[in-house]
Order: structure tokens, then sequence, then C-alpha cells
């Protein structure tokens, strides 16, 4: 199944490993690929464009993204002020076309489905160590939600999940969610549970 990453549009007040990471325990792969912005370029140069010192971004206070996959489109809208951190990492991953090839890993029926580890091994290897701090849990992990996969505390890199389920046990294990699947826009978690 092949995803297209897109950063639809953008509202705001103001403009501003390898080693797999787990989404909660309890545990095929979709191609992903995000539409760039510039032409692509030769493969060290790719590398270069999506080294992690360069996703320094803050995001919008709300955006959305489009999936384009096999299955249909699925939207996600984000709100910044969930987790502000994880918002800032995804909007900066999305713009740099960081999804461009990179398969949904797992998925595991009625509970979540994950992707973001680079197909590159340069790439994969960049972003490995470039961790972001954890996020206050503001919001529940609900069907449809969004959230960062996590090895222990401060480790959020590249990795999600979308909650195909009600986890609301994530919420207490530090799982922040920053956006959900509209269900309004796209074909929403149908699609969603297509992917599995």
């Amino acid at each position: 199944m092949l995803i297209a990453l897109t950063l639809m549009f953008a509202c705001s007040d103001t403009e501003q490993t390898q080693k797999t990471e787990t989404a909660p325990k309890t545990q095929t792969a979709a191609k992903t690929q995000t539409t760039p912005s510039a032409p692509k370029q030769d493969t060290s140069s790719a590398a270069d464009d999506l080294d992690p010192k360069k996703a320094t971004e803050t995001a919008p206070d709300t955006y959305e993204v489009l999936f384009e996959t096999t299955q249909g489109n699925i939207v996600i809208e984000v709100q910044r002020s969930w987790a502000p951190l994880g918002a800032d990492r995804f909007y900066n991953l999305v713009k740099m076309g960081y999804f461009t090839d990179v398969a949904f890993f797992r998925a595991i029926k009625g509970f979540m489905t994950q992707f973001g580890i680079h197909g590159d091994p340069k790439v994969a290897q960049m972003w490995r160590n470039a961790r972001i701090q954890d996020d206050p849990v503001t919001q529940s992990n609900m069907r449809g939600y969004i959230t960062f996969a996590t090895s222990g505390k401060h480790s959020r890199t590249t990795q999600l999940f979308i909650n195909t389920n009600d986890n609301n046990n994530l919420d207490a294990m530090g799982f922040s969610p920053f956006g959900k699947v509209s269900e309004t826009k796209g074909g929403g978690m149908k699609v969603m549970d297509a992917l599995f």
C-alpha cells in the first residue's frame, strides 16, 4: 500500500534505527512517500536534505497532513497545543520529505498501526539519536489518534503510530497524541483499518 504524506495547509495566528521504538507493548508493510516540494536529488544529497539539524521549524497551531494510500486517503488533523514538541517534529518530517518510501512496518488489528523507520540506512542512522523531549499527555489515546512511539523517557525520534482502538491505558505510560484522523475529510478510519 503506497502512501504519500503531503502537508495540506497550515493555519496559525503566527507562522512559526533500525532499532525499533515501541508503540505500546502488545504488537505488512505499506510503502509511504511524501510529495517533495523540490525535485528529487541523488541519494547522498537527499540524505543531506533529511539532516535532523534542519528540522527546527515551529509548526503552526493547527495543520493537516494528507495520507494518500492504495486503500484511499486519510487526513491527519494536528493540534499543536496537544503536544507541541511532537507536532513540531511531525511537521518538520513531513515538510522535509522524510516519509518518502517509508513503510508501515507494524499493524496489530484492533490496537495500532506503526510507521516511521526510513528505508535508507544512512538516513535512519542520522535520526537514531535525534530525540525529542516528552510532551505532557493532554489527550487520550483514543481510536484515530496519532502519537510518537518511544523506547523510554525522552526518546521520541521518527516512529509514529495511529491508534486503531481506544487505548486509554497508554496515557499513563506517557504516549502523548498530537493529532487525529479526520472523519470528515478523506476516508477516515475505514481506510486506516484497511491497512492491516
